[in-house]
């Protein structure tokens, strides 16, 4: 059993919908615009898809509920894919060649070994830290 609850009970919100419809244009207007670069015209489906998706964001924004709410499911379905895998990329091409490195040079920053004469494991400061009264009232 763990101590925290992982559960995520509570719903995701998604962006308005005007949100969703101007931020698409914005996306969309991009994409028309791309080939100016390299001296080209923009591109004509993408215009008509900018200007389409900032005129209902202005004028009908409840006509983009069915997108808006088919995309942030979708967002959430790579939230559920893409997360693990690179939490677990990260881990075994960072974190793990990193601590099998630091073992094979003999590093062990924690000082977890165990002593069998050890006292107390407590680490004196040289020089000391802080005095304790300084540390009333933290928050």
């Amino acid at each position: 059993m763990l101590h925290e609850s992982v559960d995520r009970d509570q719903p995701v919100e998604g962006s308005s919908n005007r949100t969703f419809g101007m931020v698409f244009a914005c996306v969309f207007a991009l994409i028309a615009g791309y080939p100016l670069v390299g001296g080209e015209p923009p591109l004509p489906w993408a215009v008509i898809a900018a200007v389409v998706c900032a005129a209902l964001a202005i004028l009908v924004p409840q006509a983009l509920s069915p997108l808006n709410r088919v995309w942030t499911r979708f967002g959430m379905l790579l939230h559920k894919v893409v997360n693990p895998v690179v939490l677990g990329l990260m881990f075994f091409v960072v974190v793990t060649p990193i601590g099998l490195l630091m073992r094979a040079l003999g590093k062990r920053p924690l000082k977890l070994d165990f002593d069998r004469e050890a006292t107390s494991y407590w680490v004196q400061r040289q020089p000391p830290g802080p005095p304790a009264e300084s540390f009333k009232d933290q928050f």
